[in-house]
């Protein structure tokens, strides 16, 4: 039988200490700024965006990886005779899964999976491929098996403010302007059988009650919530206290097994900004 290697885009979020504990190769996206063409998690951070963004206000674009890079990405794991399971960003947002299996098609023994999510709603699906992986289970049957479970991986998200939405082109400036005004905290909900963003419910108030109210409508006397693991992802927070708030109300509301807190890539930072955080979760 041959070995299985899990990869993934870099979007998945899982962590160094996830993508390590589950063995996961990631593909970096691309990232250009002022000209310059870097490597999602590589050579440029969230951090480093930000800086350059209230420094000359500009922000990079984001580019999928293209089938000749992902042939030579998954050559070398085919070349040593193992088979390989890539899980992808989410088809509604980039052409990478597009792509992936275009390579997939000029090798033999890749399996691409459309992760239909995005962050560590995306990095759901990684471990459940991994989990599969590891006890044994063959190729075919785990792509059959999870892509049967993606629309059980939900993944939202409220920002502290729109800024960098509307620098990016995706709200208008009234919606910005209302939005201060009301001291709104927008909530993005993402679809699960895309991996497209769309906004949701709006939160009036501090940050803080911001995120207790968006928690408590996400987990509060939820029965069908997996409490193996749920995550909470964030883009860098200003205020550090907001993620513990966050992680206590993961505790109180369902309790589970791990609490992972990762911090979102490049590719997903530069979208929202700082100051964005959300509590990824699978169904039952």
């Amino acid at each position: 039988m041959s070995k299985i290697v899990v990869t993934a885009d870099s979007t998945c979020d899982l962590g160094e200490e996830l993508k390590a504990r589950y063995n996961v190769h990631y593909m970096p996206l691309h990232v250009v700024l002022d000209g310059q063409q870097y490597n999602d998690g590589l050579d440029i951070t969230p951090d480093q965006i930000y800086e350059n963004y209230y420094a000359n206000h500009t922000l990079p674009s984001t580019a999928a990886v293209n089938v000749d890079e992902y042939i030579e990405f998954f050559k070398q794991f085919v070349d040593e005779g193992c088979e390989v399971i890539h899980v992808n960003l989410g088809s509604g947002l980039s052409s990478c899964h597009q792509n992936a299996r275009l390579a997939a098609s000029e090798l033999e023994g890749v399996y691409v999976i459309d992760g239909q999510n995005l962050s560590t709603g995306q990095g759901l699906v990684v471990i459940e491929v991994a989990k599969r992986v590891a006890e044994g289970m063959p190729a075919a049957q785990i792509v059959e098996e999870v892509e049967a479970l993606r629309t059980k991986c939900h993944a939202s998200f409220i920002l502290e403010n729109l800024e960098f939405l509307h620098k990016g082109g995706r709200c208008s400036a009234v919606a910005v302007l209302g939005a201060n005004i009301l001291k709104l905290k927008p909530q993005i909900l993402v679809d699960n059988t895309s991996g497209k963003m769309d906004a949701a419910k709006k939160y009036r108030g501090s940050f803080s009650k911001a995120l207790a109210e968006y928690m408590a409508d996400q987990l509060k006397d939820r029965t069908d919530v997996a409490t193996d693991r749920i995550f909470i992802t964030h883009s860098g927070m200003t205020d550090l206290s907001i993620i513990d708030q966050a992680v206590a109300l993961v505790k109180e509301y369902q309790n589970p097994d791990e609490i992972c807190v990762t911090r979102a890539s490049c590719t997903i930072s530069s979208h929202c900004g700082p100051n964005t955080i959300g509590v990824l979760y699978r169904t039952l």
